[in-house]
């Protein structure tokens, strides 16, 4: 992803073909080491492609995945059964987050 966001900025900067070399000094600008087997692979997929191409044909791949959501209201829906489908529901979420925690994951690692 951070390969991906280097190519973006480039061509957000005005570079409409960055290079190697361009993402790579967008990379070390920030203190991120680059991989030049992943910096060619995704010039190679999109070389001769617009962004616009690009995110027009992502947005209709995630438009095909399904959500998380809809799984958690339907045994909302249960009548009776809802408050103890909430409450069990409710349990392994605050354990993930607790876990997410202590890994000290943040935004950016």
């Amino acid at each position: 992803m951070k390969y991906v966001a280097a190519l973006l900025l480039a061509q957000l900067g005005g570079n409409e073909t960055p290079a190697a070399a361009d993402i790579k000094k967008i990379l070390s600008s920030v203190g991120i080491e680059s991989d030049e087997s992943r910096i060619s692979a995704l010039l190679e997929e999109v070389s001769g492609k617009s962004v616009e191409e690009l995110i027009n044909a992502g947005s209709s791949k995630l438009a095909s995945m399904p959500a998380g959501g809809a799984a958690a209201a339907a045994p909302a829906a249960g009548g009776a059964a809802a408050p103890a489908a909430a409450a069990a529901a409710a349990a392994p979420a605050k354990k993930e987050e607790s876990e997410e925690e202590e890994m000290g994951f943040g935004l950016f690692d």
